[in-house]
């Protein structure tokens, strides 16, 4: 009578020895290292097809890019510092980028302010981009095209309402939400910013406010309600504090 064989040693020319077993008849296992590895390798494409797909999905709805084309060479590694103050958001961007997953898990939100030509946009920009490369996604817009598509839904013919375009806002890893006090601060648009905020805030999704306005004025603005929530979980106001350097940033 046969001896059924159920494991047998086997080598591995990468991990070396291991243990095969016997599925069926003349068919046994392969290393399990291996294995493991090309089932961590399918399943990273498979997250990254999702991720495609969703970003794409989110893009057509929304109807605009992620990062707009002005800004895609607005990278972390083209900003020149060239003082102390720069180093510090520099700096402050490539951790806020590089661990953005101890981010999410929070929403940790930050506001940068400062006069024009100081380098926000950059930075913010250069952080997107780098999100977008890990998959993530990303919306940068200003304030005001955010104030103006909800006011549009408000139309009779308009095929979305108020809150599909705050879900909108709302669904994307990272808002980045530009000239912040520009506008008129009416009521409306202080009930407006809130809501898209504090439906993030509830959803740990952090938020990049940019203003030319000083802390003082964005504070003002935004409303305490929605300064209250930026500031938690180690929110920061991230200053700008030096004369316009545009022309010396790539």
């Amino acid at each position: 009578m046969n001896t059924i064989i159920k494991n047998k040693p086997d080598r591995c020319d990468t991990h070396g020895d291991f243990e095969s077993r016997n599925v069926y008849k003349n068919v046994w296992t392969k290393c399990p290292q291996c294995a493991a590895e090309q089932q961590a390798v399918e399943q990273r494409e498979k997250e990254e097809r999702a991720a495609v797909a969703r970003f794409l999905a989110w893009q057509k709805q929304l109807g605009e890019v992620g990062i707009p084309e002005r800004f895609s060479n607005r990278t972390l590694g083209s900003y020149v510092a060239e003082n102390e103050g720069q180093c510090r958001v520099l700096a402050f961007a490539q951790e806020y980028a590089e661990h953005f997953d101890t981010v999410q898990k929070t929403g940790r939100s930050a506001i940068f302010c400062g006069q024009p030509g100081t380098g926000k946009t950059h930075l913010a920009a250069g952080i997107g981009l780098r999100l977008m490369e890990m998959n993530k996604l990303v919306l940068f817009t200003t304030a005001q095209r955010a104030l103006r598509r909800i006011k549009d839904s408000w139309r009779k013919d308009s095929k979305e309402s108020e809150s599909d375009v705050v879900r909108l806002l709302v669904q994307p890893d990272l808002l980045i939400l530009d000239e912040i006090g520009v506008q008129y601060g009416t009521k409306f648009e202080e009930n407006a910013i809130f809501d898209i905020l504090n439906e993030r805030y509830e959803k740990r999704r952090p938020c990049l406010l940019l203003s030319n306005q000083t802390l003082q004025e964005v504070r003002s603005f935004i409303g305490e309600r929605v300064y209250d929530r930026l500031r938690e979980d180690d929110g920061k106001c991230v200053p700008f504090d030096w004369a316009s350097h545009r022309g010396s940033a790539a």
